[in-house]
Order: structure tokens, then C-alpha cells, then sequence
């Protein structure tokens, strides 16, 4: 029996397979041989998750892989109506990001909290002016996305003495309905958006929401930059209808030189690196070769996705 074929979308550095080696057939694509490539392969890691090529070359001809799995948490980037509507598996990388985002959400907490931006320049304008932090213990956060990172980052924010309510689709036991959003945005002070991107969340930070949100309150987006209509949380934070906003991610990346964004005060700008910790890259080939095992060995794989819905969905 030949060796099963697993196929990698391409990106520097390449997967480590460790024990894998030997035992399938690798071969690699970029985003021009993709689709030439997917009839022949058992298995897509889609090791350049940040690219749109599998949406793209999925719905030619010919036969195509029994598993997906891409390295990253979210999984908008791959699914087109054909590849939903298949039987082929697609599993995300559920398990890795899920604290080192909770911390990089609790450090911007506090450094907007106690103004680490502005020590900061004055410390370059070498200026000594005393300022008031703000106390974070007592505050109320709204943790939008109940999945596995929104669950971490609400765990942590509690740590610290926030008082924080966790939004999910649907309510259930710790977890608010999407219907209660609204209403608990007019008393949030931090409002952290987790989300995934789907048909019915995209855009859903826009004017309307921001303006419900108090002056005092700060937003942080480390779900999808298109959950955020970007010109309307300008507009909020320039207009003085929130008080802050950090961002992670961005509805086109790389942050382009000539975006708003990066000049808007009080607007904290990061290159989508808030789940990015020394060695994740080995980590999440571990986690694929581990995968890869229980799927060559034909037991059940871990972190599977309901494409409909286009999450790993939670079981409580």
C-alpha cells in the first residue's frame, strides 16, 4: 500500500514533520500550483493560512483531499460553498493560540489602563508629567466570541479583577445570547472582540454599536479585522465616543502605509501577532503530525469544524 500524499500550501519556514518523515508523500504548492495539485493529495495543510488560494482553487475538477487542516484558529480564509458542501474534514489549530491571545488581551488592558503609551513618548520627549492611571480591578468587560479564546481571555481578565461577560451565538450556561449584546455594551469599560468571521458577524462593530458603548469604555479586536466597519471605530475613537481602541488584526493585511489607522489617537496599532509566542510555529506542526496520526490510524480527529457554521463549535 502506497503512502498516503500530503500536500502543504507553501510558507517560509516550512512545516517540521518529525516522525512523519518517510511515511507520506510530501509535496508542496504556492498559490499558482494549488489547484493542479489538489486532485492528487490525501491531506491539505494549508501551512500559508493567511492566503486565499485553497477558496480559490477548490472548486475545480477533479478529486480533492479527505482532510483540511489549516494552522490557525479561524477558518474564513478556506471555506467557499464547494468545500462546505463536500465531505472533506477541515480542522483548525484549536489549542495553541488560545492563551498567549488572553495575555496579549490582559497587556493591552492594562497598558491602556495606565497609559503605557503616553509614558512612553513622553519618556522620548524626555517630558516629566505626572498623570492618574486608571484601576482595572472593579471594571466590567464584554468578551464577544464564547470559543475557546474568548473563554482564555475572559479567564484572565477575571485574574485581574474584572467583572467580564462572555457573548456567544446563543446563550447558555456562563455564556450571554448574541440578542443581550447590545445591552451589555452600554455598561462595559473593555469590549474585546473574539469572534469568528462569519456571514452574520462580519461588520458587526459598526457606528451603531460603537456609539451604544459608554466614552469611557475601550475597544481591542483580536477575532477578524472584518467583524469592524475600520471607518466607523475612526470615527469613535476620533470623535471621542470611546475613550480607546487596540487592534491585532485588520480587514487587509498587511496594514497598508497610507491606512488612517495607524495616526488616530489614542488607537493602539499591532501587526496581528497577538497569538504569536516564541516557538508557535513548532508547535503547531507538533500539533499537525499528532493529527496526522490519529488520521492515518482512522480514529476520530480532534478540533473539527462545522463548516456550516464555520467554527469548531463548543460543547459544554
Amino acid at each position: 500500500m502506497s503512502p498516503p500524499t500530503l500536500l502543504v500550501l507553501r510558507a517560509d519556514p516550512p512545516p517540521r514533520l518529525g516522525r512523519l518523515t518517510g511515511r507520506v508523500r510530501v509535496r508542496y504548492a504556492d498559490e499558482g500550483s494549488l489547484a493542479a495539485e489538489l486532485p492528487s493529495a490525501d491531506v491539505l495543510l494549508v501551512w500559508d493560512f493567511t492566503s486565499d488560494a485553497v477558496r480559490a482553487a477548490w472548486p475545480g475538477a477533479g478529486p480533492r483531499p479527505a482532510w483540511v487542516h489549516t494552522p490557525s484558529a479561524g477558518v474564513d480564509r478556506l471555506l467557499c460553498p464547494e468545500l462546505v458542501a463536500s465531505d472533506t474534514v477541515v480542522t483548525n489549530a484549536r489549542g495553541i493560540f488560545e492563551q498567549p491571545i488572553a495575555e496579549y488581551v490582559a497587556g493591552l488592558v492594562l497598558a491602556m489602563a495606565k497609559d503605557l503609551p503616553g509614558t512612553l513618548e513622553l519618556q522620548r520627549e524626555r517630558r516629566w508629567h505626572h498623570r492618574e492611571g486608571l484601576p482595572v480591578a472593579g471594571t466590567r468587560a464584554v468578551v464577544v466570541g464564547a470559543g475557546p479564546i474568548g473563554r482564555a481571555v475572559a479567564t484572565t481578565l477575571r485574574a485581574l479583577g474584572v467583572r467580564t461577560a462572555v457573548v456567544g451565538r446563543t446563550a447558555r450556561p456562563r455564556v450571554h445570547g448574541a440578542e443581550e449584546l447590545d445591552l451589555l455594551l452600554t455598561r462595559a469599560d473593555w469590549v474585546v472582540c473574539a469572534a469568528p468571521l462569519t456571514t452574520s458577524t462580519r461588520g458587526m462593530f459598526d457606528a451603531r454599536r460603537f456609539g451604544l458603548m459608554q466614552p469611557s469604555a475601550r475597544f481591542v479586536n483580536v477575532g477578524r479585522g472584518q467583524l469592524v466597519v475600520e471607518d466607523d471605530l475612526v470615527a469613535a475613537v476620533t470623535k471621542r465616543w470611546i475613550a480607546g481602541a487596540a487592534l491585532d488584526v485588520f480587514a487587509e493585511e498587511p496594514l497598508g502605509e497610507d491606512s488612517a489607522l495607524w495616526d488616530v489617537p489614542g488607537l493602539i496599532v499591532s501587526p496581528h501577532m497577538s497569538g504569536d509566542t516564541v516557538g508557535w510555529r513548532d508547535r503547531l506542526g507538533a500539533q499537525f503530525v499528532d493529527m496526522f496520526e490519529l488520521w492515518a490510524a482512522g480514529r476520530p480527529l480532534p478540533n473539527v469544524v462545522d463548516k456550516e457554521r464555520g467554527y469548531v463549535p463548543v460543547h459544554d
